[in-house]
């Protein structure tokens, strides 16, 4: 049987915790008078903490001491992990275990690419840690999505090369530095944000069984 690596982004396509970085942030931005709205939210999709409080400083034209700065990247997390601590299994994204056991079932490896820091701890709340062969997230990188970094190391670990490696993004970011490793790339949600992807589905239950079967074959 042809083996392919199949690599998961987490945030958006996994979970959908989204939702608690858009109020860990929101929180943030609230304290600098600086007003942080969900679209603004979607363009940190992806990217890392460190740019994310960059840009938000940018959109508030505002400027902070190095001190502040690390002070409330560290409080945006206490923020959020406050948040994933109460998540659960109900909190995985529809079909998400079905195609995971669809390619545990055709014996095809299986690794997360995430920018996240705290991908270990969600994947242990929604108990599919044992789903992946191997876990790269933010503290096994240095450059952040759009760099192909990421999904590279996520390739390596499970011993597949990069142009037989099928990755399953919701960000610009992802699918760009999907596309960079020479991987096949698989955009999760609006056809219109994600039209740079290989295939686009709104969510895992557009993604039928034959599908994946197919992508293993080819």
């Amino acid at each position: 049987m042809n083996k392919k690596g199949f690599i998961f982004d987490l945030d958006g396509v996994i979970v959908d915790t989204a939702k608690y970085h858009f109020l860990a942030w929101q929180q943030l931005a609230k304290g600098l008078d600086i007003n942080f709205t969900e679209e603004e939210n979607e363009q940190l999709k992806g990217v890392s903490r460190v740019r994310s409080l960059e840009k938000i400083l940018a959109w508030g034209n505002k400027t902070i001491s190095q001190d502040l700065f690390n002070e409330l990247m560290s409080k945006k997390n206490e923020e959020y992990l406050s948040y994933i601590a109460e998540m659960d299994e109900s909190e995985i994204l529809p079909d998400v275990p079905r195609v995971l056991n669809t390619l545990k079932a055709q014996n095809q490896p299986i690794s997360l690419g995430s920018a996240s820091k705290n991908a270990r701890i969600i994947l242990d709340r929604v108990h599919l840690k044992s789903s992946f062969d191997a876990i790269v997230d933010g503290n096994d990188v240095t450059k952040a999505k759009p760099d192909p970094e990421v999904f590279l190391i996520a390739a390596k670990e499970i011993n597949i090369k990069p142009e037989d490696c099928i990755v399953f993004e919701d960000s610009v970011a992802g699918v760009t530095a999907a596309n960079a490793a020479n991987m096949i790339s698989i955009g999760i949600g609006s056809k219109d944000v994600l039209g740079h992807a290989t295939y686009v589905f709104n969510d895992f239950t557009e993604i039928s069984d034959d599908f994946i079967k197919s992508l293993i074959e080819n």
